[in-house]
């Protein structure tokens, strides 16, 4: 899709998105960049103590082994995937937990991802906590000291991977935006300060064109992070179209106009190198599985991606194409 635009163009996969040919037939074909969907959160690789289960992963990465193309690991500290266990720890057993579990898994994959989210989604100012970062087990058990620990252990364990910082919301022009734009700005400052190895900031863009949204304030926003002499990747792209008329076409032309302008924005930005999608076709978008799950019988399913459930290019497609035809970086 970007392959002429000098943008790393890829998307999540899960393993069962493999089990079917025509669905990994799209993957392979468009792809550029696969990211883990959840084959490599905690939760999933560790449901107990004494579990470590890399076999979903194995199977995304002997996909992309096929065709050349390199996977990113997504996510290795993130404070909402705590199963049972882990939370019955004392805050010293969980210090251990998350020391074990970045230097065990960064090394089993070392060599083979060669990029990470280290930590996704710090921050929440939902949840009251100074600073306005998340709560969970691993803020709880270091405090936000945890981050710079996390990047730390994470090059420890293999010196060659890049490093990347993902975070939620920042294109949400709503007062809890607007917080975790300037938390983000104030810890990448403070990485740096600590000499903590930063590649690259990743900012999800999943889009709720339902909400308020000001994609040249954005692009402002972007510019600030530039600054700092990292590189930005678009991590999670997809758009909610919830708040769009019920009629296919005239839905499929809202949700291309809001890539459109979106990536027109974005792309503009030359720190921009690399966008990823939440998954490709809407079948297997998250929003799909939880409408779904809500109602097996629903008569109207989300179709935020580019491709629709039978794997045939949407309008969005066409939005992306010419976004990232015009955006040709050197």
């Amino acid at each position: 899709m970007a392959k002429r635009s000098g943008i790393h163009f890829g998307t999540s996969i899960a393993a069962d998105t493999l089990l079917n040919p025509a669905q990994a037939a799209l993957y392979r074909r468009e792809a550029r960049l696969f990211t883990v969907d959840w084959a490599l959160m905690f939760a999933y690789l560790r449901p107990q103590a004494d579990q470590f289960r890399p076999n979903g992963a194995e199977a995304i990465l002997a996909f992309a082994a096929t065709t050349g193309v390199p996977v990113h690991g997504h996510a290795l500290a993130w404070n909402e995937s705590r199963p049972d266990w882990l939370m019955k720890l004392s805050k010293a057993e969980k210090r251990k937990a998350l020391d074990r579990h970045i230097d065990e898994t960064v090394g089993h994959f070392a060599g083979r991802l060669p990029s990470w989210n280290v930590v996704n989604e710090p921050f929440w100012p939902g949840h009251g906590r100074p600073g306005d970062f998340r709560d969970g087990p691993w803020l709880q058990a270091f405090g936000p000291g945890y981050v710079e620990r996390a990047f730390k252990r994470a090059q420890a364990a293999d010196p060659k991977a890049r490093l990347v910082l993902n975070e939620a919301m920042t294109e949400a022009w709503t007062e809890d935006g607007a917080r975790i734009r300037k938390a983000l700005l104030r810890l990448i400052d403070t990485l740096q300060d600590a000499g903590v190895r930063l590649d690259a900031v990743g900012l999800q863009g999943h889009l709720q064109p339902g909400r308020p949204f000001d994609d040249a304030g954005f692009a402002d926003f972007l510019h600030e992070i530039a600054e700092r002499k990292v590189e930005i990747w678009i991590t999670e792209l997809d758009v909610d179209d919830s708040s769009f008329a019920d009629d296919i076409p005239e839905r499929d032309a809202a949700v291309a106009a809001r890539y459109r302008d979106f990536l027109g924005a974005v792309l503009a930005v030359p720190a921009v190198t690399t966008v990823i999608t939440w998954q490709l076709a809407d079948s297997a978008s998250w929003y799909d599985h939880a409408a779904r799950e809500l109602d097996p019988d629903a008569a109207r399913l989300p179709r935020p991606l580019p491709f629709d459930e039978q794997f045939r290019p949407k309008p969005a497609f066409d939005a992306m194409v010419a976004a990232f035809g015009a955006a040709t970086k050197e």
